[in-house]
Order: structure tokens, then C-alpha cells, then sequence
């Protein structure tokens, strides 16, 4: 608690003045923020008396499935012994939810509503059921209590969604999610109103989804990890009752190590060996784009595939296809030269073409990575942008170009969560940017997707790399573009984080399984207290060439535990910027800190060393001593050049990578150092 409010005091201290929405974000931790709010002088007591009342055909039952989910959240968190469990008879409930329509999910679905509350009752109305259900989410954020009540303040909410396509990728190909592990998520996902799941089921690592035509690829090309087609459609139909669309994803022709192991005839490399890839990265095999029995296969898998999804959309990937084994076969070269395809990208182009006549046959539109947008593709073609390098844009370059030449288009490029970037790396990407566009071409941009690739997530960690910071992200995705101050957006997450693990998602919790694996079930104190000031390695340098982990190595390491923009070094590089520049008033603060790691040391010494441990001793006793000799000139206000010259060497190591982690606090602790060196020298 008292962490949580001197971050609220820091908050304060550093956001100055706020405009009349900041200072609403202040009292209210709604995410994403509302299209239009205001207060009134009411106050919704919540009580057992309180009901929910549907008054609409509820054909799809995605309302009463909110309703009766919102009933047991609001139950759990206030403690309050509700009489009614389930929605009541129309017109009868405390709070009333009125719809014009059952919606069937698509890009053109109305998700707006607007909530009043008052001191006696709560009314949502809407135009669909869908937007009827994020109403009652947003509602079950403005839950308040004082000493002796639990309420709803008064508040009108006008709502509706920026953006039509607000995304959640999740790789299940190079580690296997189990179902439980996508609802969970999907819950997540509602409960911020992001409304597209994006399933890549296929990569180099596996093909995870049951063919009954083509049974060898769950037979060769899964490890035995894969979804039944009852469970695909189980995760459909989940996700319909949240007002989320399902978009699969088949990577084809490259990423095709898995598929190619069942179908070998298929690929690029006569007498290759296929099989399944352990590590990560990219791979040369690839589908032979000029065998006819390749388009035969894909035509029948894709036919099979279809009906389990019934969004519009369908991804086949088509991205880092680099054509070495195109290169290496004589046939395929007399194809390209036959047909005029100078290049690999041309002859993909031809193979894109053939996929998006089949799925047009089945009435589905095509999508793909940015790699498929070629002058001679279709426009029907959706282009999903991760790449961002066209017209010197710095975040979806790919995508504007798209929008400008007349594709549908998705960004994700600035939104690649697996790259453990800090939330406001993420926050701070706008899907247009100040690009200005005709109304055609915003027209065509229909959102975002956070991408969650798994090369080095596992069940027991996927939760804490998607979230909380993926909430931020889907409120660049629904608010407006001017909602964007970081601080405003820092405090209402923390909320929101917490109120997550209502809905299942281990985050927090699994952080404390991982430590208590490291020591073999000892007293995790030392390590909790290092994983505050130390996050995973950034841009993929945890895995460097993709070959320092496989597909099965352990991910219960202490850079599993530790998770990006850690709590303890946010507050104290905070609290180090202000003391540096006049506010002595946080000394007190600074020593806190300063004596919690010149103690932990002696803490993380008392623990039985194994082989998990070993490579954070030094780790933790740099930073103790590093920490001690700070302390020791905070509390004095001198520092010794011996002093000085210890911290120096100190910094030097802690500034290295340590078991696939970083120390946070390290330009911080150098600020004070110069800092003190500057105004405290002793003689």
C-alpha cells in the first residue's frame, strides 16, 4: 500500500496541471477512456437489492452473459450478498440494458452505447447486443467505495470505438496454449474492449489445428499439441458471447517446416529432409508454388478449415519467405522464367493470387502480412502492416501505403508485445499518426493488433507478457487520439492490472510460482525484491539467432519472473529525477529504496544455492554495495572519491546482462552518483 500511494504522489507531483479529462482520469480508472463523460451529484449504493433487467431479445445471449459475468465480478469485489444472481424480468432490474439488435460480428458492427447512472437507477442503451456488453464493462470499472459503501458515482457516458479492429494475435504454433489459456485471455480482451482474436495456428514449430482430410498433420506436425475441431469451435463460440471476432491464421508458403514434415511431396526441395524446428527463426522450407497439387491441398485444407471460422477474414500469413530452396530448384526457375516472374516476390505474388480466388470461392478475404502487398495484388487483399518501412514513416509506413492504394489495412508494427518494450514505448504509437488522409483512405485503415509471438512465452507466462500492457494498447485502439498522457494512462492501469486477476489472468500470481521454482520453494523475499529492479531483455536479445532456446527448454528462469516496466525501478528513477533537480523533500523516499537493496543481499545469502541461483549472486551483491555506499551519502550528504570510484566499477557490472535480465535502476543510480559528485565531494 504504501508503494501504491507514493506512486499516486509522484503522479501528482509530476503531471501539473490537468485539463478537465485528466482530472477526471484521476478519480476514474476506466480503460480505455470513455468518447465523452460527465458527472453528476448521484450515487448508485451497491446492495443486495441491486438487479440487471435485459429489456430486448436476447437472442444471441451475449447480453445475459454479460450480465450474469458482471453480477458475480461486482459480487466478488464488493463482498455484497447479491439476492438476484441472474438478469431479472424485463423492466424490473436496478439496472435496465436496452438494445435495437442481436449483431452478427463483423467489421460494420455497432459497439457504441451510452450509460447513465443514478441515485436510484443505471440504464445502458444501445444499438446492438455487443454494444450493450460494453457498456456493462465499462460500468463495472466506475465501482467506488468509501469507508462503508461500495457505489456507482454519477456519471452520463457517450461511447462508441475509434477503430473498427482492435486485436489480440497470440502465436499458439512455437508453444501450444491450451483452450483454458485463450479464454482466460479472451475474458481479458472483453473486459477492455478489444474485439478480434487473431489465432496463427501454423509455423515452422507445429500446425495446431485438426484437418480430418489431411490427418497427418496433426499426426506428424503437432508433437501430438493441437485442437481438436470441436475445441476450435468451442473458442468460436466462446469468444461470439464476448463480442469477439476469430481470425485464423495458415502461414503459407513459407514457415512451413511442420506441414511439410506430414506432406513432404508438397515443398520446394526434392530428397529434403522435413521436420518440425526446435528453435526459432526463419526457415528455407517453403510450399512449391508451381505444383498444382500444392493449390489442390490448400484449397481442400482451407475448405475444411472455413466453416470452423466464420469471420470474413482469413490470414495466410505470406511474411520472411527468403526462397533459398525457390533458388536451388531448376523447375521452379523455369516456371518464374516462363511465366515472366522475374523475381521471388513475383512468383509469391502468383501463389497469393491463386489463394485469393480459392477463398473468395468460400467467401472469405484474404489477409496477410505486409510481404503480399504487390502492384499486381488484388485490393481485396487485406495488408496487415508489421513492418512500417514505406514513405519514411516511422510506425506503419506499410500501412498508409495500403490505405493509399486502396487496401483495407491493420497495424501492428509498434505493437509487438513480445518484444518486452515498456508500455509507453507502445502507448505512444498511433495507428495514423499525424499522416493526413482522404476519407477514403482512413476508411480503409480499420485498426490494430498487439502481437504475441511465443518463441519465449510458455502458459505459465504468456499472461505476463500480454498483459497489463496490452490494456493500453487497446485504448489507443477505441479512444480518441487525443487521450494519449502517459502518467494519466500509468496510474489507471495499475487498476486495471489488479483487476485482471478477477478474470483469471496470472500475471502477478504465476511471478511468485516461478521464484518459488528458482529456490526450490524457500523464502523468496531476496528475489521478489531484484525482480522489481530488473526486466527481460528487450528485442529479441534474450534469444539471440533464435538458437539459444528450444521449443521445449525451461522458461520458469528468474527473466521469466521479472516483467517489463518494473514496479520498484518506475517509482525510484522517478523519485531520482526530481531529487536531482531541487525536491529534497524525497530524501526520505530515496533512502527507502537505497537501504531495501543494501539489506536484500543479506537476505539472498541466507538462501541454499543451486544452479538456478548461482548466476544472480553477483547481481545481487553489486547492487547491495552500490546501494550502501549511496544510502550512506544520501544520509550524510557526502560521498569519498574512494566512494566514487567503487560505485564507478560497480555500475560497470551492473550495466551487463544477468541471466537474460537487465538492471532498471542503473542510469538512475549513475545520476545520483554525479549528482552527489557534483555538489558533495569530500576533500
Amino acid at each position: 500500500m504504501k508503494k501504491i500511494l507514493l506512486f499516486l504522489l509522484l503522479f501528482n507531483c509530476s503531471s501539473g496541471d490537468t485539463n478537465g479529462q485528466n482530472a477526471l482520469m484521476e478519480q476514474y480508472d476506466l480503460m480505455p477512456w470513455p468518447k465523452d463523460i460527465t458527472e453528476n451529484p448521484a450515487k448508485f449504493l451497491i446492495n443486495s437489492d441491486v438487479t440487471i433487467s435485459i429489456n430486448a431479445d436476447d437472442t444471441s445471449g451475449r447480453v445475459r452473459n454479460a450480465a450474469v459475468n458482471f453480477l458475480r465480478r461486482l459480487s466478488n469485489r464488493t463482498g455484497v450478498f447479491l439476492n438476484e444472481g441472474f438478469p431479472v424480468a424485463a423492466k424490473d432490474g436496478t439496472i435496465q440494458i436496452t438494445f435495437d439488435q442481436v449483431a452478427t460480428l463483423s467489421i460494420n458492427t455497432d459497439e457504441s452505447y451510452s450509460l447513465d447512472i443514478s441515485d436510484s437507477s443505471i440504464t445502458i442503451r444501445s444499438k446492438t447486443d455487443v454494444g450493450a456488453t460494453r457498456g456493462l464493462a465499462t460500468l463495472l470499472q466506475l465501482t467506488q467505495h468509501s469507508d462503508t459503501d461500495y457505489y456507482f458515482p454519477g456519471i452520463h457516458i457517450e461511447d462508441a470505438p475509434r477503430f473498427v479492429w482492435r486485436g489480440l494475435m497470440i502465436d499458439v504454433a512455437r508453444h501450444f496454449q491450451p483452450v483454458g489459456v485463450l479464454k482466460r485471455n479472451l475474458d481479458a480482451m472483453a473486459s477492455v474492449k478489444m474485439n478480434v482474436f487473431h489465432w496463427h495456428l501454423t509455423d515452422d514449430q507445429g500446425f495446431r489445428a485438426e484437418s480430418k482430410v489431411y490427418p497427418r498433420l496433426q499426426e506428424f506436425a503437432s508433437d501430438g499439441l493441437y485442437y481438436t475441431q470441436e475445441q476450435i469451435k468451442d473458442v468460436v463460440a466462446y469468444a461470439d458471447k464476448l463480442g469477439i471476432r476469430v481470425i485464423p491464421e495458415f502461414d503459407v508458403p513459407g514457415h512451413a517446416s511442420a506441414l511439410l514434415t506430414a506432406y513432404p511431396e508438397l515443398g520446394s526441395k526434392p530428397g529434403f529432409h522435413y521436420a518440425i524446428e526446435r528453435y526459432s527463426g526463419v526457415f528455407d522450407p517453403t510450399l512449391d508454388p508451381t505444383n498444382e497439387k500444392t493449390y489442390e491441398f490448400l484449397e481442400n485444407l482451407f475448405s475444411e478449415m472455413a466453416p470452423l471460422f466464420p469471420d470474413d477474414y482469413f490470414h495466410i500469413g505470406g511474411d520472411e519467405n527468403e526462397g533459398k530452396h525457390w533458388d536451388e530448384n531448376e523447375t521452379i526457375q523455369a516456371f518464374k522464367e516462363q511465366h515472366g516472374l522475374k523475381t521471388n516476390h513475383d512468383l509469391q505474388t502468383h501463389f497469393n493470387i491463386k489463394l485469393e480466388k480459392i477463398l473468395s470461392k468460400l467467401n472469405k478475404k484474404l489477409m496477410g502480412w505486409d510481404e503480399i502487398m504487390t502492384p499486381d495484388m488484388p485490393t481485396t487483399a487485406v495488408i496487415h502492416s508489421w513492418r512500417g518501412e514505406n514513405e519514411g514513416v516511422p510506425n506503419g509506413g506499410s500501412l498508409i501505403a495500403a490505405a493509399k492504394n486502396g487496401y483495407q489495412t491493420v497495424l501492428s508494427n509498434g505493437y509487438y508485445i513480445d518484444r518486452m518494450l515498456p508500455v509507453a514505448h507502445h502507448y505512444s504509437v498511433d495507428p495514423i499518426g499525424d499522416i493526413k488522409l482522404t476519407p477514403a483512405q482512413r476508411s480503409r485503415i480499420l485498426g490494430g493488433e498487439t502481437t504475441m509471438w511465443s518463441e519465449l512465452v510458455t502458459p505459465l507466462t504468456i499472461d505476463s507478457r500480454i498483459w497489463p500492457r496490452t490494456a493500453a494498447i487497446a485504448e489507443r485502439f477505441w479512444s480518441s487520439k487525443d487521450v494519449n498522457d502517459v502518467h494519466a494512462m500509468k496510474k489507471r492501469l495499475k487498476t486495471v492490472s489488479f483487476n485482471l486477476e478477477e478474470l483469471g489472468i496470472t500475471h502477478i500470481k504465476n511471478r511468485a510460482v516461478i521464484l518459488r521454482n528458482l529456490t526450490n520453494n524457500q523464502d523468496i523475499s531476496a528475489l521478489t525484491t531484484l525482480s522489481k529492479v530488473c526486466e527481460p531483455l528487450k528485442v529479441y536479445q534474450r534469444n539471440k539467432g533464435g538458437i539459444e532456446y528450444k521449443s521445449y527448454s525451461p522458461f520458469t528462469l528468474f527473466a521469466d519472473a521479472c516483467v517489463v516496466d518494473a514496479e520498484d525501478a518506475e517509482v525510484f528513477n522517478t523519485l531520482v529525477s526530481q531529487f536531482v533537480n531541487g525536491n529534497d523533500s524525497i530524501q526520505t523516499e530515496l533512502l527507502y529504496y537505497l537501504k531495501l537493496w543494501s539489506n536484500n543481499h543479506n537476505a539472498f545469502s541466507k538462501l541454499s544455492k543451486n544452479p538456478k541461483l548461482l548466476p544472480l549472486e553477483s547481481l545481487s551483491k553489486t547492487l547491495s554495495e552500490t546501494a550502501e555506499v549511496l544510502s550512506k551519502a544520501v544520509a550524510q550528504e557526502k560521498i569519498s572519491k574512494a566512494d566514487l570510484n567503487t560505485i564507478e566499477e560497480h555500475l560497470k557490472t551492473l550495466n551487463k546482462p544477468f541471466a537474460d535480465v537487465e538492471v532498471v535502476v542503473t542510469d538512475a543510480l549513475k545520476t545520483l552518483t554525479g549528482y552527489y559528485e557534483t555538489h558533495y565531494l569530500a576533500n
